[in-house]
């Protein structure tokens, strides 16, 4: 029975010490974890307001640079699909750098307007559904009013109104 006694207590203890090394273990690891987690987490929301800030600051300066020239407003007769008649109409804005760019567009804005008109003719309602169609037709507009105006340049084409039926 002594062997067994000893057996016994000796088999508790050899077990005990690796269970108490792992709960340690696991705990220490925990700690880094949850530690290194806190710090990330502070760290990026600190970043992120530092970085929003400046973003904001730089948006509102370039408001500031930049000049809105207003087209006027245009109805297009969409391409019909099986007799489906539909229209489009848009006010669009153009975003300049300067005022002498809004100069330089003036003179040639029959060329601009032309140039959308074609363009919007083509159109069909499918293929102004959602938010990537409108963001194809905004592209495609930016891209055609630089060609038309070259060498001047356009920054953006901004949508003030769009009514398709």
């Amino acid at each position: 029975m002594t062997a067994e006694a000893e057996a016994g207590t000796e088999a508790p203890t050899k077990k005990g010490i690796p269970k108490l090394f792992i709960i340690v273990g696991a705990a220490v690891v925990a700690l880094l974890l949850a530690g290194g987690g806190l710090f990330f987490f502070l760290s990026s929301s600190g970043g992120s307001e530092e970085a929003s800030d400046a973003h904001g600051a730089a948006a509102s300066t370039e408001v500031h640079d930049t000049f809105i020239f207003n087209l006027p407003p245009m109805m297009v007769n969409l391409s019909s699909e099986g007799g489906n008649q539909g229209f489009m109409k848009l006010t669009i804005a153009l975003e300049v750098a300067d005022e002498e760019m809004m100069t330089e567009i003036q003179p040639r804005l029959a060329k601009v307007i032309d140039a959308f008109q074609v363009y919007m003719r083509e159109l069909r309602k499918s293929d102004l559904e959602g938010s990537a169609g409108i963001y194809r037709l905004k592209e495609e507009l930016l891209r055609r009013v630089n060609l038309a105006i070259y060498p001047a340049h356009v920054e953006s084409v901004l949508f003030k109104e769009i009514l398709v039926q």
